[in-house]
């Protein structure tokens, strides 16, 4: 059988998508150990990760983005999950880090602009997932800063106040959220959760990517499997199995 004649009598294969939005703490997700690649390698074969995280960028400047990147005439209907992961630029100090700050009140506008866009598109609330920042641990943190010359330009309990409100959207709007700054600090010595005080060591990724699937499994649990197993083809009649 032609190529061209399998295609026109098969219907076309179509992955549905996890969508990661996000700063450098969900672009750096695909590197080894990472928290999306945790989840690419358990949906395999059910829907594709994609990985839309954006170092350095703030909530600002993503809800521009968002709307480039989910439309509802090309893609929405094939989104499963979104994940918003903003909020460790936004709540950099304004003294110091005036470019990648953001207004708190700010934040929480954009956080919820965000949501209420992907519902204009019909990506309904049970779909998307707020990540709050993680904490900040700050020494680690002015350790890397000084390296680039530069002061301490975050503190903890800015960022947790970026969290509350974080989650304060989420609850008003009807999402879910990952609570990630108050859930890291139950453990005692939080730091060894992040590489550099700011972003994820190999256990926080651990950490964030168990927390995540705990929310994922019940959305993605009944999405079946892509193509049959291989010792259920018919190896005499592949196109009965396969089209």
């Amino acid at each position: 059988m032609a190529l061209a004649e399998a295609g026109a009598r098969g219907r076309l294969l179509r992955w549905p998508r996890v969508l990661l939005f996000g700063d450098s703490i969900t672009e750096y997700s695909f590197q080894e150990n990472g928290w999306g690649t945790y989840l690419a390698e358990r949906l395999v074969r059910k829907c594709d990760v994609v990985n839309r995280g954006i170092s350095g960028y703030n909530t600002r400047w993503a809800k521009l983005i968002l709307p480039r990147l989910i439309t509802e005439s090309t893609s929405a209907d094939s989104i499963v999950a979104v994940t918003i992961f903003f909020g460790a630029n936004d709540s950099a100090l304004k003294e110091l880090n005036p470019k990648q700050h953001i207004p708190l009140e700010e934040y929480a506008a954009n956080l919820k602009s965000m949501v209420q866009y992907l519902k204009s598109v019909d990506i309904t609330a049970d779909r998307i997932i707020l990540i709050t920042p993680p904490p900040l641990q700050e020494s680690a943190w002015e350790k890397a800063c000084l390296a680039k010359g530069d002061k301490l330009n975050r503190c903890n309990a800015t960022t947790g106040q970026y969290a509350q409100a974080c989650v304060q959207v989420a609850r008003e709007c009807g999402t879910d959220v990952l609570d990630l700054w108050t859930l890291m600090q139950k453990n005692e010595d939080f730091s060894s959760y992040l590489s550099d005080g700011l972003h994820l060591s190999t256990k926080g990724n651990s950490f964030l990517a168990a927390q995540l699937w705990s929310c994922l499994e019940n959305k993605l649990s009944a999405l079946p499997s892509l193509l049959p197993y291989w010792r259920d083809v018919d190896h005499t009649n592949p196109e009965a199995s396969l089209l």
